[in-house]
């Protein structure tokens, strides 16, 4: 069976320029042509549909930057339950983050933060029946209180100055008082130091009115006095906190009504985003995943006024692919790996500063899963964050995908890294159909380099690599296979089959 699953990954992944001597080598030393040969014919003999398309890259016309600390994980406030897990204990999942890149954002908030309750002086059996790790919360019904300690956060402050990271901190609008929030923004704010880049009052605030937190009356005006007060009483005890928000579920107009009413009192506007959801509905799937989404191309308008009103930037702070907690076989699947990397991109395409992708224990859109004692492993969804980080720090530029009908499954994007040598991401979304692309660039390069990121299939959950290679344990990667096509003339020609993802670096 394994040699198989051999067979087809090299059918669907490895049929073309470039791969052939490597191929030639790999069965030199195998007995992968039995497999071939046990194979049906009809599959053996039939190769994917080819696709054409052709990317114009303008490297002297200039796009939005990419922050250093664009890359980002969001985790529920219920997790500093165990102060072990965000501790200099815990350097095993600190090395993924450090594989990231410097500089990234740890999000604390989530459903969990409205029932978290700042506590210095806890009970002996304080946590005791919440788990270890903490899996992204549902929403289905209230959470269990939690109790948050000092000790948490002076644990939280080893943690993330061992990932060399930053935090944006969620207080608790939902069940907390002004005066609690208050005594524990003071001694966040006193521990973290310059490892806190701002608090947000409240989760989802929006949708208050339909969990309980607030009466069914609960709107945009009640909940702007409800943070007016929070804001006033944190600023009391912390004169220099910061804070962003209005972090909703995603309602477009409390954005825009948030950035007029508050933008002298906030730094960045936040609001989270679920590709699909709820999970039980059969039509939430790959295919839709994968395919652009109404609904978040025009809250994308409304958060792009919002921004050119308040002149304030604005960060996608709690993110995945499907609302409760994922959906197994979409959200644990290569597709979600895709979905993330060109997500990245569209929010860099309106000048958005960065993103958190939701996360915690073993959630099915969880980027890494793991514990302390089992170790950690790396989902599809790392590998996108792992390619994207290699981006970090430069700049997108100008660029035009011509596609047959404007194929919505084929995206292409190029940047100038922070050394200034110009990259491409390309990313074939179809699950049977690879396609040639063209890259045409008024650049002086000779050659353009290649870091694939493939699957067997759209639906792996666990056979990902990036330039050939897995990510091991603690977030070890190191590129192991890198193909060089040749430019000339300015263009160059590579085959991105189904299924994929690729780094192109012009040299």
């Amino acid at each position: 069976m394994y040699w198989k699953r051999v067979a087809l990954a090299w059918i669907s992944r490895e049929c073309f320029t470039g791969y052939a001597m490597n191929r030639r080598e790999f069965l030199s030393q195998t007995t992968a042509s039995a497999a071939l040969a046990g194979m049906p014919k009809l599959l053996r003999a039939q190769a994917p549909p080819t696709l054409n398309a052709r990317l114009t890259i303008q490297p002297g016309k200039n796009g939005y930057p990419i922050p250093k600390d664009f890359l980002g994980v969001s985790y529920e406030s219920a997790q500093l339950a165990h102060p072990d897990y965000f501790s200099a204990q815990n350097k095993s999942f600190a090395g993924f983050l450090r594989a990231l890149g410097a500089g990234g954002v740890l999000r604390i908030g989530g459903n969990t933060s409205e029932y978290a309750m700042w506590t210095p002086n806890p009970a002996p059996a304080a946590n005791a029946d919440i788990p270890q790790a903490v899996n992204p919360d549902p929403g289905h019904r209230p959470a269990p209180l939690t109790q948050t300690t000092p000790q948490a956060i002076r644990n939280l402050r080893d943690f993330v100055e061992m990932a060399d990271w930053r935090v944006i901190y969620g207080l608790n609008l939902g069940k907390g008082t002004p005066e609690q929030a208050a005594e524990e923004a003071a001694f966040v704010a006193r521990t973290l130091g310059d490892r806190l880049i701002c608090f947000q009052i409240g989760n989802e605030s929006d949708l208050f009115h339909h969990n309980g937190l607030r009466p069914p009356t609960y709107d945009y005006a009640a909940f702007a006095k409800d943070w007016q007060r929070f804001h006033d009483a944190v600023k009391a005890k912390v004169p220099q906190a910061k804070f962003a928000g209005p972090d909703t579920a995603g309602t477009a107009v409390w954005i825009e009504e948030f950035a007029r009413q508050f933008q002298a009192e906030i730094m960045l506007l936040s609001t989270h985003y679920y590709a699909e959801g709820p999970a039980s509905d059969p039509s939430m799937n790959i295919s839709r995943l994968l395919h652009p989404n109404p609904r978040w191309e025009a809250g994308v308008a409304k958060i792009r006024l919002a921004m050119a009103q308040s002149q304030l930037p604005f960060r996608l702070t709690e993110v995945n692919s499907c609302y409760g907690g994922g959906k197994p076989g979409v959200s644990n699947t290569f597709a979600s790996a895709l979905w993330a990397l060109d997500l990245m991109f569209q929010l860099l395409s309106f000048g958005a500063s960065g993103v958190n992708f939701h996360t915690g224990g073993y959630g099915w859109y969880a980027p890494v899963v793991g514990t302390m004692q089992n170790g950690f492993v790396a989902r599809p969804e790392y590998y996108a964050l792992l390619l994207f980080s290699q981006l970090v720090g430069g700049q997108m530029v100008q660029s035009q995908l011509d596609t047959a009908n404007s194929d919505p499954l084929l995206v292409a994007y190029a940047v100038k890294n922070a050394e200034g040598n110009l990259q491409t991401v390309a990313i074939n979304k179809h699950s049977q159909k690879d396609v040639r692309f063209t890259l045409q660039a008024n650049h002086p390069a000779q050659r353009v380099s290649v870091q694939r990121l493939i699957a067997p299939s759209l639906e792996d959950e666990t056979d990902v690599t990036l330039a050939a290679a897995p990510v091991g344990a603690d977030g070890a990667w190191r590129s192991s296979r890198t193909e060089r096509i040749a430019v000339r003339d300015g263009m160059a020609e590579l085959t991105i089959p189904s299924a994929s993802a690729a780094l192109l670096s012009w040299e």
